[in-house]
């Protein structure tokens, strides 16, 4: 079957939706974890936040792997076995009476999404570079950002009018959508003759060329740092609204309007990174948030954080991970174009299972405060700013 290339619209609509698969598991569940609690785990329902753990350690194993497998397989096959495995895993979890069961069908599910996760990137990587990637990447979380706004309602919704085992049947439908048009319209963008084959020898020698880049270990450790801001936020929103500000009721839809004014974010950033650069806008997101965060973190101290404080600093959480998660890939995967999928899977697992332990360990401090949510962010924002100095002062010094 012969494809031809998409135009720039259908390419980024298309990324957006593939990527989409990967908030869609998550955000969607948010609403369903006190009832799976309760129906899978009577005994321990506090083990409900594991369902998104579970998943997100998934994907970063299974981003590992990805990449290489890409590279020698091409992008096509790969993907659309991540979204098959993806399907499968989602049938179990709605099958399933088991809590440990459901946990390891999550965790399977995670290593599948790997597969859209890390060939999406790869393959923008392979037709876009420099700052008019960093733009596309923007276009792309523009769009994506939507399906967050609208998963946990409509996670709400399907509770309401079926249970909550059907939430999974929805992540399936999804998935084959998506999968369907890429399979569709999307063509090979690794020619045969660039592929490499996958040996430990190959995998060994790319892994110590992109630790050997000091801009790429700081964008390693910035992402990971950033996601660890964001899982965190993700696995206590729920809880902070519920029971911190007691308006459990009405969290699918501030999430909503938080999700949607934070997409602002990602075209701002679409519309001035080819003019101000991928790294200022990075570092000038991170500082305001350590700024914030800080202010955000007295406030909890002294018992004086209101809702009408909290939610403006939740969207600024939104708003620097627009400006820095997407420009921070882009200049880690610049010098790695010939190794693009390898590159992507280390890049990927590292920063996010990095993430995900940093979310399991506040997660398990949660006092019914902001404040471990506060301080996490403090710390990992100023961290990530004085590491993005670094690469401004290098730059500088190279010039």
């Amino acid at each position: 079957m012969t494809l031809k290339p998409l135009s720039e619209r259908e390419f980024i609509a298309m990324c957006a939706m593939l990527m989409a698969t990967i908030a869609i598991a998550i955000d969607a569940m948010l609403p369903a974890l006190t009832e799976i609690g309760h129906s899978l785990s009577p005994d321990r329902p506090e083990r409900a936040p594991l369902i998104i753990a579970s998943y997100v350690m998934g994907m970063g194993v299974g981003t590992l792997f990805v990449g290489p497998i890409s590279d020698t397989m091409g992008r096509r096959p790969v993907l659309l076995m991540g979204v098959a495995l993806y399907c499968v895993a989602a049938i179990v979890c709605w099958q399933t009476h088991s809590f440990e069961m459901l946990l390891i069908a999550r965790f399977a599910q995670g290593v599948g999404v790997a597969g859209p996760r890390v060939v999406t990137q790869a393959i923008i990587r392979d037709l876009y570079h420099g700052e008019k990637m960093a733009k596309v990447v923007s276009f792309m979380m523009m769009i994506f950002v939507l399906v967050p706004a609208i998963a946990p309602a409509m996670g709400q919704v399907i509770i309401v009018l079926f249970d909550w085992r059907a939430i999974f049947l929805t992540f399936v439908i999804f998935a084959v959508i998506t999968g369907s048009w890429f399979y569709f319209r999307q063509p090979e963008t690794l020619p045969i003759q660039d592929r490499r084959p996958f040996t430990i020898k190959a995998f060994n020698s790319a892994f110590k060329e992109i630790m050997a880049n000091h801009m790429v270990r700081v964008s390693i450790l910035v992402q990971t740092l950033t996601l660890g801001m964001l899982f965190t936020m993700i696995s206590l929103i729920q809880p902070l609204f519920e029971f911190t500000y007691d308006r459990g009721d009405q969290f699918a839809y501030w999430f909503a309007g938080l999700a949607l004014l934070a997409g602002t974010a990602n075209i701002v950033n679409a519309r001035v990174v080819e003019r101000v650069g991928m790294r200022p806008l990075a570092t000038l997101a991170f500082a305001v948030q350590t700024g914030v965060s800080l202010v955000a973190l007295l406030l909890s101290l002294s018992g004086q954080f209101h809702f009408l404080f909290f939610v403006p600093w939740i969207l600024s959480l939104f708003y620097m991970v627009g400006f820095t998660l997407g420009n921070m890939n882009a200049l880690a995967m610049e010098p790695l174009g010939h190794i693009a999928g390898i590159a992507s899977s280390v890049i990927g697992a590292l920063s996010t299972v990095g993430g995900a332990l940093i979310s399991a360990l506040v997660g398990v401090t949660f006092s019914g405060t902001p404040v471990p949510l506060a301080l996490v962010c403090l710390i990992c924002s100023g961290v990530s700013f004085v590491m993005m100095r670094t690469i401004a002062h290098e730059k500088r010094a190279v010039a």
